[in-house]
């Protein structure tokens, strides 16, 4: 089931938006900043993780400090777009942990995808040795990105929240 973010009280809203940008914030901490007592709050918080509103809690990694410092924008295009064909890429793209991001595009071209290596010879052996092994993969056109000018992880729709 989808919730609408119009579902969502202030109250709500006001928890996903101090979580946005600090995860690890304490359920005391949370109520304090929302003007709600802890009890309501941390049940509140259960709510929208049971519902899957709240996915999960990560740690932010900086892939540069890492090595981590090429990045390339691939535009994918499939020999064929039946169902099928798309569930079995869709599938087969999951498993490429140097893939961050897919997204299906109405366009010229059917995917777009983030892949982050550390050098262009490694991306180069990640496009050889499985992207273009996937499956109903025609062609592919790589964008190599300089600079990444804004990279967030949050969500910038919450920032305004009321």
């Amino acid at each position: 089931m989808q919730t609408d973010f119009s579902d969502l009280d202030s109250f709500d809203r006001a928890i996903l938006a101090v979580l946005n940008k600090d995860g690890r914030i304490s359920v005391a901490d949370l109520a304090r900043q929302i003007g709600l007592s802890k009890s309501p709050t941390q049940a509140r918080l259960k709510r929208l993780e049971g519902e899957g509103i709240i996915t999960g809690y990560r740690a932010l990694i900086d892939p540069i400090r890492l090595g981590l410092d090429h990045v390339a924008f691939v535009e994918v295009r499939l020999s064929d777009t039946r169902e099928a064909a798309l569930g079995a890429f869709n599938n087969a793209v999951s498993k490429i942990g140097e893939i961050e991001q897919v997204h299906m595009i109405a366009g010229n071209f059917d995917y777009l995808m983030k892949i982050r290596t550390g050098s262009m010879s490694e991306y180069r052996a990640v496009l050889a040795e499985k992207i273009s092994t996937l499956p109903h993969v025609a062609s592919t056109s790589t964008f190599v990105a300089m600079q990444a000018v804004k990279e967030t992880a949050t969500m910038g729709a919450l920032e305004n929240v009321s």
